[in-house]
């Protein structure tokens, strides 16, 4: 049955809702910016109701999904961090979009508000805007590129461990956590990559 369960949540991440909607409004969101078919590069390239609506939909099908299994399933170890990771994998490697996707952002704040009702994923953005705040005050006045805006999302998530160990999550949730994280890191790696070698 677990089986089952994750395909279906793999499915639902995989909906590429915010390069529809790019469609819609006669963007096409892999030739604009870096080309990540997500609801930042929506709202850059079709205004920002386009955008607020991709990336609401993003969240949405992380949290919907996971939540969902957990009301009419007893998830938890193993089970829960497949179930959980499904989404996220779904939107990062859609079979819609011939198995390219986004990075991952949008549905990682859903389905961190769907395991933990809301708490990790408002710490996670407490500490994407600490970190903004800081990459503003460090560049001063100097544009974000989209390599420093990478290495924002993966330390954040680096440093959400704190709050994880801090609060006692248990094991399945840490194991997410790593999984995620690396999630995190392959979406990210090009830019990463051009950060280290620059």
């Amino acid at each position: 049955m677990i089986v089952l369960w994750f395909l279906i949540a793999f499915l639902v991440g995989s909906f590429m809702f915010s390069y529809w909607l790019g469609r819609l409004a006669n963007v096409n969101l892999r030739r604009i910016g870096d080309g990540n078919p997500g609801g930042a590069n929506l709202w850059s390239a079709a205004g920002y109701p386009y955008g607020l609506a991709g990336i609401a939909l993003d969240f949405l099908k992380g949290y919907l999904a996971v939540l969902l299994i957990q009301q009419t399933t007893n998830a938890n170890g193993f089970k829960l961090i497949l179930i959980a990771l499904a989404p996220i994998l779904g939107h990062c490697f859609s079979p819609f979009l011939n198995w390219k996707g986004g990075k991952g952002i949008a549905v990682t704040f859903g389905v961190w508000s769907a395991l933990t009702d809301f708490s990790a994923s408002l710490a996670y953005a407490v500490i994407l805007a600490l970190l903004w705040l800081l990459f503003r005050w460090v560049h001063r006045g100097r544009p974000m590129t989209s390599e420093v805006n990478a290495l924002q999302v993966v330390l954040g998530m680096l440093l959400l461990a704190i709050f994880l160990f801090n609060r006692s999550y248990e094991a399945a949730i840490l194991w997410f956590w790593g999984g995620n994280l690396l999630l995190l890191a392959i979406t990210h790696r090009r830019e990463l990559r051009n950060l280290m070698t620059a």
